[in-house]
């Protein structure tokens, strides 16, 4: 958990769930983009992105080391560079 590729790897899924979340709010939530609650949707997204990051630390200790829990060691008992 101490390690840049965990911040990496962590921040990568954190901006991949906001974005991934801003779009299923924005194409459930409105006809169009001038019809969005821009604050609304963004604290969503911000939302999803936090418990992303929550997860990751989450499960930082469970099994060998790394944000993921599905994960798997290269062999040598140590993730892939990511």
């Amino acid at each position: 958990m101490w390690t840049a590729a965990f911040w990496k790897a962590t921040a990568e899924r954190a901006v991949r769930t906001f974005a991934q979340a801003l779009a299923a709010v924005l194409v459930a939530g409105a006809t169009n983009l001038l019809d969005v609650e821009w604050a609304a949707a963004l604290g969503t997204a911000g939302m999803a992105a936090l418990l992303a990051v929550l997860t990751a630390l989450g499960s930082a200790r469970i099994g060998p080391p790394g944000p993921g829990l599905t994960e798997t060691p290269d062999g040598r008992g140590r993730h892939p560079v990511l």
